[in-house]
């Protein structure tokens, strides 16, 4: 229990969640890139840039959520966690329906399977009993 006029101490599960999602990040980006590349039919012009600038603006998105978790906002990792199931579920179908080349499917299988296992033991963690009792705000 923590004094009024102290900050709660930060749980380890919530810093390894925060490490979970600040790796699987990139695994993500990766894969849907790859995808985004490789995938038929290629995306031209201003709507490849399109794709790019909108990915970007998600990462921003996700690292200032992931830094206001880890602050112990509760409503930022209730985002997380609804992102975290729709990124999954996205992976996980679109890993059984895209037409790719076989380094490709590689590429893109590797990184969105070990980057969906990452986001759902953050997830796991972010909601375990100790977690729970840091996110107050």
């Amino acid at each position: 229990m923590t004094h009024p006029d102290q900050a709660p101490v930060r749980p380890v599960d919530v810093d390894t969640g925060f490490w979970l999602w600040v790796t699987a990040l990139p695994l993500m980006v990766a894969g849907y890139l790859v995808d985004l590349w490789t995938g038929q039919p290629r995306p031209a012009g201003l709507l490849l840039v399109v794709s790019v600038v909108f990915i970007a603006i998600v990462v921003a998105v996700v690292v200032t959520f992931l830094i206001l978790m880890r602050q112990g906002y509760r409503w930022t990792r209730t985002v997380l966690t609804g992102g975290a199931i729709a990124s999954m579920v996205y992976s996980v179908m679109n890993l059984f329906t895209g037409e790719r080349q076989d380094l490709a499917a590689m590429a893109y299988a590797a990184t969105v399977i070990v980057g969906a296992v990452l986001i759902a033991g953050g997830v796991y963690l972010l909601h375990r009993k100790d977690a729970h009792e840091f996110f107050t705000r």
